[in-house]
């Protein structure tokens, strides 16, 4: 069921464990794996957590627009950073969305052999949903393993969640979504050729082509940082449609402007972390109106990144 175990079960006997689809590593999940290692640390044993790809949402509910905060990339990396010693993703498909948590519970304290599980308040599991904090404590006793509830974190009376952020990031409320992830929201992908108008109008841009299923934030004009080999950039991040030169644009674009850089990354990997927005989209009557926006706002994102203290995910 989860891929890898069969390979490193041996290793992994005794371990703690917590459950979740984990999406954007917000402040809520950082809790628990904070708690997972702190627990199986004392106990000597492995921490591990057990994940989930596709979303099950996106399987159940038959989601077809971008939605996920985190690539299964970007996932690994995060829990890595954070000093889980093993994650275990599982193909989330039909056959396994019909286990009843008692099945699944089973199946994989078969593989495993872990000695306690934690999850969050709310945690429910299995088809028929009924694998609440309850029903895990009865199959914890019956099969042999302990479950520790995690009480949740809150921001501004709301609990913090992936749902919570997801709408954040589409109703263009940047600093809810910072909060609640405890980091910036990032995107990651391939730098590719444009229509060269950025470099005509003498400000030229990356333009980034992303994971289709990578949710992007609102369109609209960001304080950014780019990430180049590693090395962190300030930029200007522009998300939308372009209509000061377009009518009609079916293709959303990513275009950042990295300051002090002017070497040729086509093909390369960049990664942008969204600090701040600072404008709505807008059409402008000419180029030279637009120029004269963009200049403002490259020297407003130098105030606000000056200012910046958020904590950074280093690109890999």
């Amino acid at each position: 069921m989860a891929k890898g175990c069969k390979e490193r079960k041996s290793s992994m006997k005794g371990a703690w464990i917590t459950i979740g689809s984990f999406d954007g590593i917000h402040l809520g999940h950082q809790k628990i794996i904070k708690k997972l290692i702190e627990g199986a640390k004392k106990m000597d044993v492995p921490s591990i957590v057990i994940t989930f790809f596709p979303h099950p949402a996106i399987l159940i509910r038959n989601i077809t627009d971008p939605y996920y905060l985190t690539s299964p990339e970007e996932k690994d990396r995060i829990l890595s950073k954070l000093g889980v010693n093993s994650i275990l993703t599982v193909h989330f498909n039909h056959s396994i969305s019909r286990l009843s948590s008692r099945d699944f519970i089973n199946t994989l304290h078969r593989q495993l052999k872990f000695t306690c599980l934690l999850v969050g308040y709310d945690f429910r599991l299995g088809a028929d949903r009924k694998g609440n904090l309850k029903r895990l404590e009865y199959l914890g006793n019956k099969i042999g393993f302990c479950v520790h509830a995690i009480t949740p974190l809150q921001q501004q009376s709301k609990p913090i969640s992936s749902s919570v952020i997801r709408a954040a990031l589409k109703n263009s409320d940047l600093n809810t979504a910072n909060t609640m992830l405890g980091h910036p929201y990032s995107i990651k992908g391939t730098v590719v050729h444009g229509d060269g108008r950025g470099k005509h109008i003498g400000i030229p841009t990356a333009n980034l082509s992303v994971w289709e299923k990578k949710l992007i934030p609102a369109a609209g004009v960001y304080a950014s940082y780019a990430f180049i080999n590693r090395k962190r950039f300030p930029a200007v991040v522009g998300i939308g449609f372009r209509p000061t030169f377009y009518e009609i644009q079916e293709q959303q674009t990513i275009e950042a402007h990295v300051l002090n850089f002017s070497n040729q990354i086509y093909g390369m990997q960049m990664e942008l972390q969204f600090i701040s927005r600072l404008r709505k989209e807008k059409k402008f009557r000419s180029v030279n109106g637009l120029m004269k926006q963009i200049r403002t706002d490259i020297s407003n994102a130098k105030e606000v990144l000056a200012n910046d203290k958020t904590p950074t995910y280093i690109s890999s």
